[in-house]
């Protein structure tokens, strides 16, 4: 019976070291806790600013190197859809690693541009421009690989996108272009270019057309307030040169003739406001 008794008091014992060991754990993390966080410094006005999240988190898991779906929209209203899912934005040499090109042998690269013909002249009409341009959009759309350098006219603020099949074109065509800004999401640019490689059919010529496009809110009042969108007149080209091998010559002549062009109409347009402010 003593030693029933004896066993039964050693469990008693035991169980309550446990607990009480248990208890001790739990106060030591607590008080742990409660140390580490009155120990970290506290700022007045929150999280500091250098640990700030900068911009909203955003995902797009099917991204990838050719594959960005703004760049991907801004091809769609240039009248391109890269249905191969490879289109690459090149803006700097840095761009052209990524898709795969070479570097250019010569940058800056001076390039003597090759007179070709203007949709509406006597040598071109409007109808077989807008035919050439529209095969030209579809061949594009269809390419395994779309490279598209950006860029403006040298010496110039005019913005070039040249959308083009051609691997062996586009470090050139980068090196004769002055680097422009790049912007999120990209804009459309004055001047298109739509170059094909590989094709049988040889064409080359230039258009330019007029649209209205909206005036920035802090240049007129904003269209809610006006209960409309207030519009102004621009003048945009689209140059087409398709062929076997396309020469680069004649894809600077259209974007230097192009660039002439959207010059002389911006000067008409200042020159005919000025005229109606004087009447007026």
């Amino acid at each position: 019976r003593t030693s029933f008794a004896s066993a039964k008091l050693t469990m008693v014992f035991s169980v309550a070291s446990k607990t009480l060991a248990s208890c001790t754990r739990k106060v030591a993390k607590a008080s742990l806790a409660r140390g580490l966080s009155t120990s970290v410094p506290q700022w007045e006005g929150g999280i500091p600013d250098s640990v700030k999240r900068v911009g909203q988190p955003s995902a797009f898991p099917n991204e990838y190197p050719g594959m960005v779906y703004e760049f991907n929209w801004a091809l769609n209203g240039d009248g391109v859809t890269p249905l191969k899912r490879a289109a690459f934005r090149i803006n700097k040499p840095l761009d052209l690693k990524v898709a795969g090109l070479a570097a250019p042998k010569k940058n800056p690269l001076k390039v003597k541009g090759a007179a070709i013909a203007e949709a509406g002249s006597d040598t071109l009409l409007f109808e077989d421009f807008d035919a050439a341009c529209q095969e030209a959009r579809d061949l594009l759309s269809l390419s395994d690989k779309l490279y598209c350098p950006e860029g403006h006219v040298p010496g110039t603020h005019t913005g070039v996108r040249v959308i083009s099949n051609s691997s062996k074109l586009t470090p050139d065509i980068l090196a004769y272009l002055d680097r422009c800004p790049k912007k999120s999401p990209p804009d459309s640019m004055p001047v298109t270019c739509f170059v094909v490689e590989g094709h049988d059919t040889e064409f080359a010529g230039f258009s330019i057309e007029e649209i209205e496009v909206p005036v920035d809110s802090e240049e007129s009042e904003s269209a809610a307030d006006l209960g409309y969108q207030p519009k102004v007149a621009k003048s945009v080209a689209s140059v087409v040169v398709v062929g076997k091998t396309p020469s680069v010559a004649n894809i600077v002549g259209g974007i230097e003739a192009s660039h002439k062009s959207l010059e002389q109409d911006e000067l008409e347009r200042a020159k005919k406001a000025e005229e109606e402010s004087n009447e007026s």
